[in-house]
């Protein structure tokens, strides 16, 4: 559940004119209290695209509210102004492992007997406190038996996952939470009408803090401490925050502690901190969606406003010095090398904040930037970033670059340093400041058309006390810096005040070995329940009816003057289009097509350069791609609808006069070969794509079937020049969405231009999965925890299994409350992610999969491999669980909106399986009268006693053969082999 969360700053610009409020002038921005119908006062900005409402209760709990009815559903957090800055020194971790106890009930939530319960979980907090004191480990030992005793005594009296069945009866999806350094934020979507079982459930889960399954959960926490020291990232980005911060919490504190601390806590602690920082006013109730505002501010403060407001005072953080050298830091792992440059700024609402904004933009915007244009363009290094993160007290802009093969990280270093010197010397064009920042507006108007996108915005201007008029006016703000204003600050900022971080290849010496300390597992209790939950079911929100759509009337066609089809659905929210020219082949048809496809991305013209095609793209405020997947290629152009001519104007014209370059496409191959050698030291690469391609073809996957270095060496770059001007000439149609369709299809007749019949597609090569079972297909790798995944080949497609196959997905193997989680993570212990699936096919004709994955250390693997495969052939039976998951499956069904430009692709998505409606509804009607029984019978049918190929990740030192050897032949495959790598060098010997 945590977040080590990089805060990319947010902006925005979102176009809901139902909700814009304009009584001043057009552009003036101001806050004004306003009072609503049931006589409570909030505040609104002027000419906010959101339409925000923020109120204020007596008992001062910000709520922030917003309208949008695309879909019958409202987006949900709770934030809490308290994370891992304020965990005492010597329990770190305290803030996010209160996150994950906060899901384990309240006295009324979770319990059967909370008066018998309480006693064995005061009995467990004063034994914590005696192991945290202990000194002699063999008593620690003893304390911790006892530990385990009492809490297995305690489970008697508690019912596992309580709130999390309750928020799946909802029908909520998203349900989670994230503690960073200053915030802990708690999140759910739910259905429109479930807004007040909703209210009810969180006021009661934040009224009293319940410490129960406390050992259990603590394990699941250091399996995802466990994660992080597999995760070069993570380490990385710690290094990066210590030089940084040699001082703050910031740099000193990880938000999941440290291995000692969490060996030792403090029951006593955590709930110190709840009680000290859990009140209403040091918190936020974010609410996006599909409500009404008077009468959802009403219910807000009926549930919330009883909660006691208390009196209130944040620590007082150390302050940093200058950095007057560079720090340097190094982390080593078996991810391929990087490194960082970051500088420190000052924190949100600052002025840093708008010039770091902009100097960002300058240097990378993914397509005209510095380091767009003079390194990735020009492919000098594998890749070069930038990204600025802004926290309440300091920010920092951190700088990031892959070498290309045969390159230093210090040659690396050295190339982003110079394009640092070229922005402090104002070496930018001057029209750049107003391109980023309509940039700024495109992205933010996608982003924030998304409920969650923008409740995030709002939760994130309460956790950094930022007035919404100042978001608001950011933008404007930003265009006000005058370019010798931004250089000035560039000289200022960047100098030799930076922590640059080596991630060099080899050995962790730092890892933290952690025990296997022998859990009993705790009781369930699956098939009661307490009285809260029981009073809780028999409330009865109003119905929210299913609504399914008829693809053949929500999507519009017509044709171009070339006699193209154009499917069409109009944008009814901003003007914003999206283009797209689809050819039904791909990779399958054209092994070379995808390689001309990426070719294309570092070519120019006779007219224009490639770095001015990126330019004059970025002036438009338009994206084009070029994409080749297995069976489809796409053309495609999105941006401003103002600009869609001019912008395919100049797609088309790069589309038929492109010049082959034979140095970048020397390059490009380097490249490859650097992100093939890079992308084989990535676990979940190995994992999800190595093995289980292997587990599912064998030697003949598409994965396997790639050209090698000495070939791609050989192909003429003219001849791959030649593949994508000659797709014009087959088969296409398009899709659009946007406004003013007459003047989309009078663009494409301009400028998009066919000669003569279009040709058919080539024949496509087929790829035959293997038969599963008995095989353990094995790969060393330098982790702490071991990975699984079981995979077993499944029964062909038949959409009359969709109905069974989603709800069994629900009931058994996904989401907190399912029957794998419960018994894999919240009784045992044994993996912090564990889940099963029966995963349906994409196409007709081919088959489903039956698979199941978990993560957990080395010396759990036994136990893990037992618990898994009991479930995946003996399915537990929990009629009540069985009913809550299938009115979930319904419910999510029921709030479900297919709308804007997913009308067409979803209709897609089912085309390729041979239906031709929204089969939701067929679904929907099936599940309705599901019994136990039935889904027993596709349990059986389906999952019980199939056949696993099992693949399997991990440090061959630690593993446990004789675990792996009851589940087949072990057979240990090499990276290189996996993939069907063959290194360069030895081609050219």
């Amino acid at each position: 559940m945590t977040k080590f969360k990089i805060l990319f700053f947010s902006v925005v610009f979102i176009a809901l004119a139902s909700c814009k409020q304009t009584t001043t002038t057009e552009n003036e921005v101001k806050t004004e209290q306003k009072t609503d119908a049931s006589g409570l006062t909030y505040e609104t900005v002027t000419n906010d695209p959101t339409g925000l409402r923020l109120y204020t209760l007596d008992n001062g709990l910000k709520v922030y509210l917003s309208k949008n009815t695309d879909e019958p559903k409202i987006q949900t957090y709770i934030a809490v102004r308290a994370g891992s800055n304020y965990d005492p020194k010597n329990s770190t971790g305290l803030a996010h492992y209160l996150e994950h106890m906060v899901f384990k009930g309240t006295h009324k939530i979770g319990t059967l007997d909370w008066e018998k319960e309480k006693e064995y979980l005061q009995k467990i907090s004063d034994l914590y406190e005696a192991h945290r004191t202990e000194e002699d480990a063999e008593k620690k030992k003893e304390i911790y038996k006892e530990i385990d005793k009492v809490s297995l005594e305690a489970s008697n009296y508690s019912v596992a996952n309580e709130y999390d069945k309750m928020t799946a009866s909802l029908g909520a999806t998203g349900t989670n939470a994230h503690t960073s350094f200053e915030e802990t934020v708690y999140q759910n979507k739910i259905p429109a009408n479930e807004l007040d079982k909703w209210l009810d459930l969180e006021g009661e889960r934040f009224s009293t803090l319940v410490l129960r399954l406390f050992h259990t959960e603590l394990e699941a926490v250091f399996e995802e401490f466990n994660r992080g020291q597999d995760n070069d990232g993570w380490k990385s980005y710690f290094a990066m925050l210590e030089g940084l911060f040699p001082n703050h919490p910031y740099g000193q504190q990880t938000t999941i502690g440290t291995g000692e601390h969490l060996k030792n806590p403090s029951m006593v602690d955590i709930h110190n901190y709840f009680d000290k920082y859990y009140v209403p006013n040091n918190m936020a109730v974010v609410l996006v969606g599909d409500l009404d505002f008077d009468a959802t501010i009403k219910k807000v403060n009926e549930v919330f406003g009883k909660f006691e407001k208390k009196e209130l005072t944040h620590p007082t953080l150390p302050k940093e010095q200058p950095i007057t050298q560079p720090v340097i830091k190094e982390v080593f792992g078996p991810t391929a090398e990087n490194i960082s440059i970051s500088f420190r700024s000052n924190g949100s609402n600052s002025e840093d904040e708008k010039y770091v904004t902009l100097c960002d933009m300058i240097m990378a915007n993914g397509n005209a930037g510095l380091l767009d244009l003079n390194l990735n363009q020009k492919q000098l290094v594998q890749r070069a970033s930038c990204y600025p993160t802004f926290n309440i007290e300091y920010g920092y802009h951190t700088f990031t670059g892959r070498p290309k093969s045969g390159q230093t990280l210090d040659e690396v270093r050295d190339l982003l340093l110079e394009q640092i010197e070229k922005l402090k010397k104002g070496e930018f064009d001057e029209w750049m400041i107003d391109a980023v920042v309509n940039d700024l507006k495109l992205s933010r108007t996608r982003q924030y058309e998304n409920n969650t996108a923008l409740a995030s915005a709002y939760y994130n201007a309460f956790i950094q006390r930022e007035n919404w008029e100042d978001r608001v006016k950011f933008l404007d703000d930003l265009k006000k810096i005058t370019k010798q204003q931004l250089v000035d600050f560039a000289n200022k900022f960047y100098q030799n005040n930076y922590v640059l971080v080596y991630k060099r290849k080899g050995e962790d010496k730092n890892i933290f070995k952690v025990e296997n300390p022998g859990i009993t597992p705790v009781n369930l209790n699956r098939d009661k329940a307490s009285e809260y939950i029981q009073a809780f079911n028999k409330i009865e929100s109003a119905p929210l009816q299913p609504k399914f759509i008829d693809y053949k009337t929500a999507i519009k066609e017509t044709k171009t003057a070339n006699d193209i089809n154009v499917s069409y659905v109009l944008n009814e929210k901003n003007d914003l289009f999206d283009l797209n020219i689809i050819f039904d082949m791909g990779k399958d048809n054209n092994k070379k097509l995808s390689l001309a496809a990426g070719y294309l991305e570092y070519l120019g013209t006779d007219k224009y350069s490639a770095e001015d095609i990126k330019k004059e793209f970025y002036k438009l405020g338009i994206d084009y791609y070029v994409s080749a997947q297995d069976d489809k290629t796409f053309v495609g152009l999105r941006g401003l609808k103002e600009n869609l001519a001019k912008g395919l104007e100049l797609l088309e014209d790069l589309w038929d006069n492109a010049k082959a370059d034979q140095e970048a496409y020397d390059k490009y191959v380097e490249k490859i070969y650097k992100e093939r050698q890079d992308g084989k030291t990535q676990k979940g690469n190995i994992l999800w794509g190595g093995l289980m391609n292997y587990g599912k073809y064998g030697e003949n996957s598409r994965l396997r079937d790639i050209m090698q270095i000495d070939e791609l060496q050989a192909i003429s770059p003219e001849e791959l020049v030649n593949i994508i001007k000659d797709m014009k000439n087959y088969k296409q149609r398009i899709f659009y969405y946007g406004k003013d369709v007459e003047a989309a299809v009078g663009a494409l007749n301009t400028h998009h231009k066919i000669y003569g019949d279009l040709k058919d597609y080539p024949e496509a090569k087929k790829y035959e999965e293997i038969e599963t079972g008995g095989n353990v297909f094995y790969t060393n790798y330098d982790m702490v925890q071991t990975e699984m995944l079981f995979l077993a080949k499944g029964k062909p497609f038949d959409p009359k299994n969709l109905a069974a196959s989603t709800l069994f997905n629900t009931y058994f193997g996904s989401g907190l409350s399912s029957i794998v989680f419960q018994e894999i993570r919240e009784s045992k212990s044994l993996a912090y992610s564990a889940f099963a699936a029966y995963d349906d096919a994409d196409k007709k004709d081919s088959p489903n999969y039956v698979l199941a994955y978990v993560g957990t250390q080395a010396n759990k693997l036994s136990q893990a491999v037992d618990a898994m495969m009991d479930l995946m052939n003996n399915m537990p039976e929990a009629e009540k669980q069985f009913n809550a998951a299938k009115e979930a499956t319904l419910k999510k069904i029921a709030a479900q909106r297919i709308t804007k430009s997913n009308i067409f692709w979803s209709y897609e998505r089912l085309k390729k399986l041979g239906i031709d409606n929204d089969n939701r509804e067929e679904m929907y009607n099936t599940i309705k009268n599901m019994t136990i029984q039935d889904l027993k019978g596709f349990f059986d049918g389906n999952i019980k006693g199939e056949s696993y190929n099992v693949m399997v990740i991990g440090n061959k030192n630690d593993l446990d053969v004789k675990s792996l050897q009851k589940l087949g032949k072990i057979t240990e495959l090499d990276v290189d082999y996996l993939f069907n790598y063959v290194d360069k060098k030895e081609v050219k010997q």
